[in-house]
């Protein structure tokens, strides 16, 4: 049997083409074996199945298969016996594809491998599946692997290796991108918490910090057990569980245990005392079809901004167990994970200044810059206004069982039960010295002490500190502030698929019950008991406010794809989408508490003015269309089309959040519940793929994707003031913003010379315009026509690979160009521009050892100082975070 010619490259872009069908990159060579499991069931879908388990590329004409039936193919095979079982007795043959990939035909089988490439192909390189523009799809779906991942920076959050994706711009502070705080993607237009996040097809909720009903990826699973991510980066499938997804969806996938028993074992190695170790233990088959692995992480590493004393990272856990029968398939999966991640203080840019560490853990040095000998002492400059520390808290238990039964070779159902428990906190020591903070502290510790008011709020300036809330705070001048969270949830998916004729029909379902708290504390800070960002307080002063919410999600979806033509294909569906909150405030902030500023006033008391007391607010939306077209025109091209219609549940949060129970009024809130609607968008995509092998000197193929989009958001909602919030300032509110509009377009290829270089790059351009004008208080602000900020219009991606044996390199770059850093685009932020590189050997033929590999990798190579990630200001101001400095790392990697 002929097969593949292996594609070199580290970020290759491989698509689905013409009347062919191309799943997954020609990566891996025919001789690596992998655990098949294909159950009997149509010719076209075993092939597809075959391409996602063995990271080989497969081609073939549907008109080929139509009417095939694929025999069940069990074991650890390689993909050349793997194809031969499935093609056994059809006429039908695998050959070479000149690009790479193996092509399905009639006749004889030609062109095998010569022996000594095959046994030149480490299975380091054999393994690796790239970046790929999936094909097949009326949408625009692109996935890095986990090796990939892995070679961009051991450990890393796998939504950093999406940058290295056209449309997308994730920032951080940290070179793995753990840090939650301070992370943020953006996708054509929609930020974190606009966007879905599915683990194995299980929800992983809405992406904000601090979440209320889910998870980040990089704790819902380790790093190194992450087999693929997908981006669809206008619409995500109807079947995905979110109601969160108005920019598309990103799903993670773990890797599935060996189908032979062995450990791996990895150590990190490198800058500020990184030590990041990782070990699996897999079973390998122990009969019946079952198999499963155990595996641990701990990393521990200084923040590159922080002094001695300070460390980021935890333990992590994961197990997984697969049973795959004839025609019922169980998977489940558990993961524990303990963290603690400090926090990066952001600057007012723009600024001289690039980084503000934290005096952790030396508290003199931190009431020697705000003087503790009295308390009437002045606070300090803006620059040395920072806080004792600041950090992120996090403990999960996550899990989940799936069930898929394959009733006939047409019909399979497919069934999930997960549970996720969160107990986290966000912590900060902060000085005690601004209007703000004493205003709360001063609201409950002193609610009488007027002389210390001035302006509606308590202040240092005149009478110094109050000395009730000076002693009761500890009288170091630091007070501990937390927003503590508690997040139950669990949920079953239920998803039948059946293939009738031409047509493949899906229809499923989705309900989740979501229990989640969040409170806001505040704990004192003494010389003898200073507290630690690595460690939950106790005793707390007093409970400012304490939200508790429960939610009941109800999504279900149809959907129908049809082949009309070998050529053609149709999808048509919808989902609807029903999210029941009822969100009560068990401990409600004092009024005076959230004052604002107020020039001459007296006294921060304000009769008139209550805090929410909370109720139910649906967010509804019964019918969410989706239509699709794919259409094969050539042997190497396809067109695509998709429109979709998508909603964004109310977000169940309360103060400080755009929320409708955010609100600082119960008339406020009732007045939401009446005319508030939640945001919805309109994503309109189209585009082509090819995939040409090629034969002009070194070029040896291409592979690419152009597509344009158009996004219409409605229902923008912001957190503002009203112009009547009363003289205490207490008032703010969640509005409807208006509407915002988004053209873009994403060009991505790769060229592909030979078998060991390649270059890929990816260019985008995005305008996303606001369509009103809104009022904050009485001050306007002229947003119509204006972009919204912190996303780059243009930026570029690139990759350049060359590998040879054992050996590989990659060079990588990101650039970023100017952002606006104002939502009135007054000021603009510093374009960006990233490079990093990596390189490896892999070791073979060692006595008891499978493969040992040593790998070594370079963050931020030209040591480029520039923002990270912004917060877009209102004025004149932005708050920005920096880049990480260039760091080296040495990866150690033994397979037994």
């Amino acid at each position: 049997m002929a097969v593949n010619v292996r594609c070199p490259l580290r970020a290759a872009l491989l698509l689905t083409v013409g009347t062919t069908i191309l799943t997954h990159s020609a990566l891996a060579t025919p001789s690596a074996t992998a655990n098949i499991h294909i159950n009997r069931q149509p010719m076209a879908q075993a092939l597809e199945s075959l391409s996602q388990q063995t990271g080989q590329s497969v081609i073939f004409s549907p008109e080929l298969v139509d009417h095939l039936e694929a025999p069940s193919v069990n074991g650890d095979l390689s993909a050349d016996a793997a194809v031969t079982r499935l093609l056994n007795g059809s006429g039908l043959v695998a050959e070479v594809a000149p690009g790479g990939g193996m092509v399905i035909r009639r006749g004889a089988a030609t062109k095998r491998l010569p022996k000594h490439i095959r046994a030149s192909r480490t299975r380091d390189e054999r393994d690796i599946e790239q970046i790929v523009a999936t094909g097949h799809r009326t949408r625009s779906v692109l996935s890095i692997s986990g090796d990939q991942m892995q070679e961009m920076m051991p450990g890393q959050n796998p939504m950093q290796a999406l940058d290295l994706l056209p449309g997308v711009t994730f920032t951080n502070v940290d070179p793995w991108g753990n840090n939650e705080q301070n992370s943020s993607i953006y996708v054509h237009g929609f930020s974190n918490s606009q966007l879905g996040y599915t683990l194995d097809g299980v929800p992983l909720g809405a992406g904000a910090y601090g979440n209320y009903n889910g998870l980040s990826p990089q704790r819902a699973a380790i790093s190194e057990n992450i087999g693929q991510t997908s981006l669809s980066s206008g619409a995500g499938a109807l079947g995905t569980a979110s109601t969160s997804n108005l920019g598309g969806t990103i799903e993670f996938n773990t890797r599935d245990p060996k189908a032979k028993a062995g450990a791996t074992i990895r150590q990190t190695f490198g800058s500020y005392s990184t030590f990041r170790t990782y070990a699996r233990l897999d079973t390998g088959n122990f009969g019946n079809g079952n198999a499963a692995y155990v595996s641990f992480s701990r990393q521990d590493a200084r923040p590159w901004n922080l002094g001695e004393g300070n460390n980021q990272g935890g333990y992590q856990v994961n197990g997984k167990f697969v049973h795959k029968g004839e025609k019922t398939t169980i998977t489940a999966y558990f993961d524990w994970q303990d963290k603690a991640e400090p926090n990066t203080q952001g600057l007012t840019a723009p600024t001289d200044l690039y980084a503000r560490g934290a005096f952790f853990p030396d508290l003199n040095a931190a009431m020697a810059n705000y003087p503790a000998m009295t308390s009437k002492s002045a606070a300090p400059g803006t620059p040395n206004n920072k806080y004792y520390y600041s950090a992120a808290q996090r403990t999960d238990y996550f899990t989940y069982l799936k069930i898929s039964h394959k009733f006939s070779p047409n019909l399979t159902w497919d069934n999930q039960l997960y549970f996720h428990y969160d107990d986290g906190a966000g912590v900060v020591a902060t000085s005690i010295r601004t209007n703000a903070i004493l205003t709360i502290l001063g609201s409950y510790l002193d609610p009488t002490g007027s002389k210390y008011i001035k302006n509606g709020q308590f202040t240092y300036s005149n009478a110094g500190i109050d000395p009730k809330v000076w002693n009761a705070t500890g009288g170091t001048g630091f007070a501990v502030r937390t927003t503590e969270y508690e997040d139950y949830r669990g949920g079953l998916t239920s998803t039948l698929h059946y293939h009738l004729g031409h047509h493949n029909i899906e229809i499923g379902g989705w309900y989740e019950r979501n229990n989640n708290t969040q409170g806001r504390l505040w704990y004192p800070l003494t010389a003898t008991d200073t507290l630690t960002p690595y460690k939950r307080a106790t005793n707390p002063l007093f409970t400012q406010w304490m939200n508790a919410f429960y939610t009941n999600t109800f999504v279900t979806h149809l959907q129908d794809s049809w082949r009309v033509t070998p050529h053609l294909t149709l999808t048509a569906g919808f989902k609807s989408e029903m999210v029941y909150t009822n969100g009560t405030l068990p401990v409600a902030a004092l009024p005076q508490s959230l004052a604002a500023s107020v020039k001459g006033a007296k006294t921060i008391v304000d009769t008139s003015t209550h805090t929410v007391a909370g109720g139910t607010i649906p967010s509804y939306k019964p019918f969410l269309p989706a239509f699709g077209a794919l259409w094969s025109f050539t042997p190497h091209e396809q067109l695509f089309a998709n429109i979709q219609e998508n909603m964004n549940s109310f977000a169940q949060t309360g103060y400080g959040s755009t929320s409708p129970w955010a609100v600082t009024s119960q008339e406020a809130f009732e007045d939401f519940k009446k005319t508030g609607k939640p945001e919805t968008s309109w994503t309109y995509e189209t585009g082509i793929r090819t995939n040409r092998p090629l034969f002009l000197g070194p070029l040896t193929g291409i592979s690419g994707q152009l597509e344009y989009y158009h996004v219409d958001f409605f229902n923008r909602l912001g957190s503002i003031k009203p112009p009547n919030q009363g003289i205490s300032g207490v008032g703010g509110t969640v509005a409807n913003l208006g509407s915002v509009s988004t053209n873009g377009m994403d060009l991505s290829f790769t060229l592909r010379f030979g078998q060991h270089f390649s270059i890929y790059d990816a260019v985008s351009y995005v305008s996303s315009i606001y369509g009103s004008d809104f009022m904050d208080g009485t001050t306007l602000y002229a947003t119509k026509g204006e972009k919204v900020p912190a996303i780059p219009v243009w930026s570029d991606k690139f990759a350049i690979n060359y590998n040879q044996a054992g050996f590989n390199a990659q060079l990588f770059g990101t650039y970023m160009g100017v952002r606006p850093g104002t939502i009135t685009n007054t000021v603009m932020v510093p374009p960006r521009f990233q490079l990093g590189f990596s390189s490896g050997y892999t070791f073979k033929h060692i006595p008891h050892m499978q493969s040992l590999k040593l790998q070594f990798n370079v963050s931020n190579l030209t040591n480029t100082r520039s923002w990270s990630t912004i917060t877009a200001g209102d004025g004149s101001t932005y708050v920005g975070y920096p880049t990480p400095p260039r760091m080296f790392f040495g990866t150690v990697a033994a397979s037994f």
